[in-house]
Parts: structure tokens; C-alpha cells; sequence
């Protein structure tokens, strides 16, 4: 996935949730503060997207649906979505990863059918994700940091070294 960067990084029972928010069509960036993360069902989810916008959209918008069939039970609608989403024939064209959590669980989502539950409740997508998973792991583990630390200043060292990735962050925090 190439023009975005999402971190989850879950610690001390908090869950933060940011990306970036540069949005690039080819060589040009278009545009430097665009959301990519959303609360849902009630505030008591967070999800970050990264790939296609309107993929994204679509799919934010049938996460929410399993939310609200399966009454906010987060790992029962990561994977019946993900279920769906491989299964669905316009689904499976869609291009876009998401991360949710909630007070207790972080998934991450594709159209291959993954739902990846982190060990550590750390996990990152798109072009810098892996850039921003190094520095959030070592800030986790040797420094005293709270999520919200580990998660902001792992991504500046993401947005350092991916020009994908701007230091337009929002965060969403449980």
C-alpha cells in the first residue's frame, strides 16, 4: 500500500490509534490533512484505513454494519467482514488494509481473509508501516513512554523516512 501510514500501539490499558495524513496521486501529494481513522459503534471502536479512499469508505461503512449485527463484539465482526470481504466478488477487488481495536482487542483486516490479532498490541499499515512498527516496538520496549508517546513519536520517525508519510497526524484514543 503505497501513501499512508496507521499505527495501533496498545499499552498500560490505553489503545491509540494515528495516521498521517498526506494523500498522493502519482508523484504529486494532493492534499496534507486527510482522516484516515474513524471511531465507530458508540465511540467504542477505532479504525484507520490505508489504501484506496472510497475502498476504505466501503469498507468502513460494512465494518460498522457487523458492529451493529454482532452488538459491538469486535473479533466476531473483523472476521465475518473479513469473511465477506474475500468472499464478495466487487469486495475482493477493494485495495485497502484497516486496523480496528477496542478496549480489548486490535485486529488487523485484509481482503485475503487475514485477521491478525498482534502479540505485543502493536501493529501498523501502508507505506510506512513498517518503519513506524521498528520505532513503536523498541520505543515500547526500552522507554517509559505511554501509548500515545509511543505512538506519535514512532510515527515521526516513520514520516522521516517515508515520503508517503507527513507529520499531519490524527489520533483516536481509547
Amino acid at each position: 500500500m503505497h501513501g499512508t501510514t496507521v499505527l495501533c500501539v496498545r499499552k498500560d490499558g490505553k489503545v491509540v490509534l494515528v495516521a498521517d495524513g498526506q494523500v498522493t496521486m502519482g508523484d504529486h501529494v494532493m492534499k496534507h490533512t486527510a482522516r484516515k481513522t474513524r471511531r465507530l459503534f458508540n465511540d467504542k471502536v477505532v479504525a484507520g484505513f490505508a489504501g484506496s479512499t472510497a475502498d476504505a469508505i466501503s469498507l468502513f461503512e460494512r465494518f460498522e454494519g457487523k458492529l451493529q449485527e454482532y452488538s459491538g463484539n469486535l473479533p466476531k465482526a473483523a472476521v465475518e467482514l473479513a469473511k465477506e470481504w474475500r468472499k464478495d466478488r466487487a469486495l475482493r477487488h477493494l485495495e485497502a488494509l484497516l486496523i480496528v481495536a477496542d478496549a480489548k482487542s486490535t485486529f488487523l483486516l485484509s481482503g485475503n481473509g487475514d485477521v491478525i490479532e498482534p502479540d505485543d498490541g502493536i501493529c501498523a499499515i501502508g507505506s510506512g508501516g513498517s518503519y513506524a512498527l521498528a520505532a513503536a516496538r523498541a520505543l515500547f520496549q526500552h522507554t517509559k513512554l505511554g501509548a500515545k508517546e509511543i505512538a506519535q513519536e514512532a510515527m515521526r520517525i516513520a514520516s522521516g523516512i517515508c515520503i508517503f508519510t507527513n507529520e499531519k497526524f490524527t489520533i483516536e484514543e481509547l
